[in-house]
């Protein structure tokens, strides 16, 4: 039988499942250690999980790197699935005429994308990451904010190993260099803090409490929409935010000129590209809601017992 070692107080399955947002503890995944989560009902509540962009994301993420899905950027709708050999062997030309084969039959505008997206199953390792979730989620609480922050990042930027991004992003919470240093971490040509992942997660909650949620705020009180920090679409704007920068998400917001905040505001801004919001902006909160779903199935599918605990107040 599996036996849950409680770090802190709560009730076995005693707490309402309609909470929005709860920790859970498990054992059972991979080994006799313990595990610490946030799950989130709304997710579920709301219809998150029934949408097409985090629904194909979730696909991509069993299939292997040698395989692609056939796409429309817009909306994620799968068009056909392809090896990625085969897809290397076409010219530029017959590849530009099967997106063009593509937009026309489905009646679509000339600016829409068609992506090849090949499977992401070698990165979206989740099991290597969940051993470093509990001591985010802890980090993060310390920090007074919200640990969900801390859980999506990590499902979304190192579930499989720590590496640097194109743009330079590094550690477990993909801090930039500039913004790492301007958050008190020492990132020089001998040492590198990103990499030390209590720093990391340290420098990441700060971030998130004194730029993001304060900026995020301000893009949303300067159009006058009212909003709950608890809510999950705000939760998913703060995480546009992180990845992309205030300024981007501001003139995708101003674009969109939303007169109220809610799951069409989050789904506008995947179809949205102003500036330098563009498609890797779009996917971010695509990626967290898969990503938070597919963990979700991994706690179900391999945890005999669960304990669920109220959200600690920040």
């Amino acid at each position: 039988m599996l036996i849950i070692l409680i770090a802190f107080s709560c009730d076995l399955i005693s707490q309402p499942l309609l909470e929005k947002h709860r920790i859970v503890e498990v054992s059972g995944i991979s080994d006799t250690i313990d595990y610490k989560f946030v799950q989130s009902q709304q997710l579920y509540d709301e219809g998150w999980d029934d949408l097409e962009q985090p629904s194909f994301w979730r696909i991509l993420m069993t299939m292997g790197s040698d395989s692609a899905l056939i796409n429309i950027g817009s909306t994620r709708q799968i068009i056909k699935k392809v090896a990625v050999k085969d897809w290397n062997k076409l010219t530029d030309d017959s590849k530009n005429a099967l997106r063009d084969s593509v937009k026309k039959y489905y009646g679509l505008p000339e600016e829409e994308h068609v992506y090849m997206t090949s499977g992401k199953k070698e990165f979206y390792d989740f099991e290597k990451v969940i051993p470093s979730i509990g001591r985010g989620i802890d980090i993060f609480n310390q920090n007074r904010v919200d640990p969900f922050y801390a859980q999506a990042i990590l499902l979304i930027e190192s579930p499989n190993k720590m590496q640097k991004s194109p743009v330079g992003a590094y550690g477990s919470f993909q801090i930039m260099r500039k913004v790492a240093i301007s958050l008190g971490l020492k990132v020089d040509k001998y040492v590198d803090e990103r990499k030390d992942f209590d720093k990391s997660a340290w420098a990441s909650a700060k971030l998130i409490r004194t730029i993001c949620i304060p900026e995020t705020n301000k893009i949303l009180e300067t159009k006058g929409i009212t909003y709950n920090p608890n809510d999950l679409w705000y939760k998913l704007l703060v995480l546009h935010t992180y990845h992309a920068g205030a300024g981007n998400v501001k003139n995708a917001v101003n674009f969109i000129n939303p007169e109220e905040g809610n799951m069409k505001l989050i789904t506008t801004l995947w179809q949205t590209e102003v500036g330098s919001f563009r498609n890797a902006s779009q996917n971010y909160s695509q990626l967290a809601l898969a990503s938070l779903i597919e963990l979700d199935n991994i706690i179900s599918n391999k945890c005999k017992f669960i304990y669920y605990c109220p959200l600690n107040e920040l």
